[in-house]
């Protein structure tokens, strides 16, 4: 089970991940929340979404397209955005698109290369969980995520810019 970390109201903290990675050639399981790859979703989707009995998580590759689950998204439990390295930085437009195209509310979670570095870029995109590759502590995410206190404009995360701060 790979290590997961949660991000609310600006507090990072390990959490448990009832979620498992499926590849395309795994059999499904009889109970338990999956994440499979987009091309298994489109092919299986369907039945596990309406048979109800488990929680579906999709995991998009960075050249695939998040508009393609737009139809989908309001029963998608999460949406696994893949780093297959560091700087590799489509995941943070599709995040971008997630929340404020198509406002979904579930969990976006990046999976792959993922660096404590990249945590305040990631959390002002939309993610709000994460498996770290870098092995870092909540504690070290908190803290790169509150690393800037201004911003100099609006994103997923709401927070005002700094033009904002200063008139009011």
């Amino acid at each position: 089970m790979p290590r997961l970390i949660e991000l609310a109201d600006g507090e990072a903290r390990w959490a448990e991940d009832g979620f498992v990675h499926l590849a395309d050639e795994d059999p499904i399981p009889e109970t338990g929340d999956v994440i499979l790859s987009l091309a298994r979703f489109e092919a299986e989707g369907d039945a596990l979404l309406s048979s109800n009995a488990r929680r579906v998580g999709v995991r998009i590759e960075s050249h695939e397209e998040v508009e393609v689950l737009a139809y989908d998204l309001p029963r998608i439990a999460l949406v696994a955005l893949a780093f297959p390295k560091f700087r590799d930085g489509r995941a943070y437009t599709s995040a971008r698109l997630l929340r404020e195209r198509f406002g979904y509310p579930g969990q976006i979670r990046a999976v792959g290369d993922v660096l404590q570095e990249q945590a305040g870029f990631m959390v002002r995109c939309g993610f709000d969980a994460f498996e770290p590759a870098d092995g870092a502590s909540p504690e070290a995410w908190t803290k790169a995520a509150r690393r800037f206190r201004h911003v100099y404009q609006r994103a997923a995360d709401d927070r005002p810019a700094a033009f904002e701060e200063r008139a009011s």
